[in-house]
């Protein structure tokens, strides 16, 4: 099962001429979950994957700069003549957010759900689920945590065969967790089948000062993407904001014990590198990704998460 997160955009507050506003794509197998939606997301889209017909997406709050580029989304799937139903999820607000969307979004001519969803919340998909979690941003904020189920053991096919027990349905029945017949004698799935292996972790932290919130969600991620609007010589600024620092989120991956922290929602008066520098002072494994890359996870016995570079045209 394929997961990977796209960068669609990694701007904070304002847009430049390298980065878009805040929008990341986390797709795994046939599913497609939209974090954030902020201004020119469609485009950015467009540019990409093409403009999907997205079952769900999630806001992590409504600053402005996270969630407008999601009405002109709306209007245009409405045009395209969408028919298949669309979720929204957010923190609580979201219905009266949408009550003053009303007259922008005007009437749709497909289902438009919205779900406001508490801290805690937990969402379950065919073998992940999405959970909320409370973000340090001064208000109501959420960051989600995509948390894959753990998987089988490891099948010892030569094990099985030295046992006595055929290629063929036995093998399948043990993996289920069922034991088998052969020769007179029982064969038992613990006697052929590994312990259970850990599924993959995706970790967003929304706008937020760090906390230990964040850092309980994202113990051990394969892939935290945590804001990093400030540098350290902005730390004063950051912390009136309610923002990061990239070295804040450093220390905090780092005492979390992820695997690889791509940091976003980069202010226009830094290039990136900065941050990364930065960061990488307290946790070597650090990205400041551009609009387009990707980050591709495998299963964490094939490897670690790979950075990917995008095409910006």
């Amino acid at each position: 099962m394929d997961l990977d997160v796209l960068f669609v955009g990694t701007a904070g507050s304002v847009p430049s001429a390298r980065r878009a506003l805040p929008a990341t794509l986390v797709r795994r197998g046939g599913d497609r979950l939209l974090f954030d939606c902020g201004e020119g997301t469609q485009r950015q889209l467009l540019r990409s994957t093409g403009l999907v017909e997205l079952e769900e997406v999630f806001l992590t709050h409504f600053h402005a700069d996270h969630l407008l580029g999601l009405p002109g989304m709306l209007k245009t799937y409405g045009l395209r003549g969408r028919e298949k139903p669309l979720t929204v999820y957010g923190p609580e607000g979201l219905e009266a957010l949408f009550r003053g969307l009303g007259p922008v979004l005007g009437r749709l001519a497909f289902e438009l759900n919205l779900v406001e969803l508490s801290p805690g919340a937990e969402l379950a998909r065919d073998g992940y689920r999405v959970g909320a979690f409370e973000a340090d941003h001064g208000g109501r904020a959420l960051g989600y945590a995509i948390v894959e189920e753990d998987r089988p053991g490891q099948f010892d096919e030569d094990t099985a065969r030295r046992l006595g027990v055929e290629p063929g349905p036995d093998f399948g029945r043990l993996q289920r967790g069922e034991a088998v017949e052969t020769s007179g004698s029982e064969v038992t799935p613990d006697q052929v089948v590994g312990p259970a292996r850990p599924g993959r972790k995706v970790v967003l932290s929304g706008d937020t000062a760090p906390s230990e919130r964040t850092a309980a969600a994202a113990w051990q991620a394969d892939l935290l993407v945590h804001e990093a609007t400030f540098t350290d010589e902005e730390a004063d600024r950051a912390r009136q904001t309610r923002h990061s620092t990239a070295g804040g989120a450093a220390e905090l991956a780092a005492r979390a014990e992820v695997r690889l922290l791509a940091l976003n929602h980069v202010s226009p008066r830094y290039g990136g590198r900065e941050l990364r520098d930065e960061a990488r002072a307290a946790f070597e494994a650090t990205i400041v990704p551009r609009d387009f890359d990707r980050v591709e996870i495998p299963f964490p016995e094939r490897g670690s998460p790979v950075h990917v570079r995008g095409d910006t045209g």
